[in-house]
Parts: C-alpha cells; sequence; structure tokens
C-alpha cells in the first residue's frame, strides 16, 4: 500500500496543480473584479483642468448616468482610446463624459486635449493620484460608468476599442437611461 501512496499522491497533486492551470489559462486579465460595482462612487472634490471653472464633485452629477475616464496625456494607451470617446460625446444624446487627469502635468494635458479633440463635460484634477486609488485604479487608463444615483455600474481596464464601447459600454448605458 505504501508503495502506491508514493505514486499516487504526487500524481493527484500534479493532476490538481495541472487542472488549476489550466482553468487560470482561461481566465481573461483585463476583467479583474471591482469591489466598487454596485457600490457608490467615492466622493471627492478636485479642482478642474481648465482654469476659472469651479472645483468638480461627482454629488454635481447626481441624477445623470455618466462616465468617468481615467487618464494621463503621457499615457499611451489613452491616446489609442481617446478618437472612440470623443466619437461617442459627439453622439446625439450622449450621457456626459467626465475625465479624471491622472498624475498628468497641467499644460501637457491642456496641449494634449487641444491636438486630440476634448470629450470631456468637465475634467478634474488628480496630480496626486489620491482619488485614482479610492477608486482602485492601478493603471491608466480606466473607465467608469456610474448610474444616477451614483452607484458603480462598470469598471473597464485599460483603452476602449470600438467594439467595447459598443458591445459593453452603449448598451449599460442605454439600460440605465431607460
Amino acid at each position: 500500500m505504501k508503495g502506491r501512496a508514493r505514486f499516487f499522491v504526487p500524481l493527484a497533486a500534479f493532476v490538481a496543480l495541472a487542472a488549476l492551470l489550466a482553468v487560470g489559462l482561461t481566465l481573461k486579465p483585463r476583467e479583474v473584479p471591482s469591489p466598487f460595482i454596485g457600490k457608490p462612487a467615492p466622493a471627492f472634490t478636485r479642482p478642474q483642468l481648465k482654469t476659472g471653472q469651479p472645483d468638480f464633485d461627482p454629488a454635481q452629477m447626481k441624477g445623470q448616468v455618466w462616465v468617468l475616464n481615467v487618464w494621463a496625456s503621457w499615457c499611451a494607451p489613452c491616446r489609442e482610446e481617446h478618437p472612440i470617446l470623443v466619437a461617442a460625446a459627439r453622439q446625439p444624446g450622449a450621457v456626459p463624459i467626465v475625465g479624471l487627469n491622472y498624475k498628468d502635468e497641467g499644460r501637457a494635458a491642456e496641449d494634449w486635449l487641444r491636438r486630440l479633440g476634448d470629450p470631456y463635460q468637465a475634467v478634474a484634477v488628480d496630480r496626486d493620484g489620491r482619488v485614482g486609488i479610492d477608486y482602485g485604479v492601478y493603471g491608466v487608463p480606466e473607465t467608469f460608468v456610474i448610474d444616477r444615483d451614483g452607484i458603480v455600474r462598470l469598471k473597464h481596464i485599460g483603452p476602449l476599442t470600438a467594439e467595447d464601447w459598443t458591445r459593453e459600454v452603449v448598451p449599460l448605458l442605454n439600460k440605465l437611461k431607460g
């Protein structure tokens, strides 16, 4: 019996490890579950990128379905997704898109929006990254859909593609808008 156990115990451990690895290979690393889904979006008050604008507070968006897009001018993937946001903002009946400019220089961010287009209704400045930390951001870009009650309904990690916007974001926005 001892001889068989010496053979079967390592074999069983190997089979179990192989099964776990096989399951892991089928997972999508961009689909990191967010603890904020179904919970109130973190509150903050931050100055806006454009001088002369009042500070931005998500409470100002209460009663509206909106999108929060975390971005930076130094971020190459942000540049990839930016045309999608510009096009989405120009659609009739578009929901407001609010930018959170993350750990960026003001002049560089302003120049970037001037050159590439500005899809944002407001751009809050998060120079020290504290708001990003509150939202669980670990890299830019990240995009959140927030409902009329201020509840986070979606967190998209990485650059949005046209397909992501069409298949994932628009149906959710339409559902939330009613």
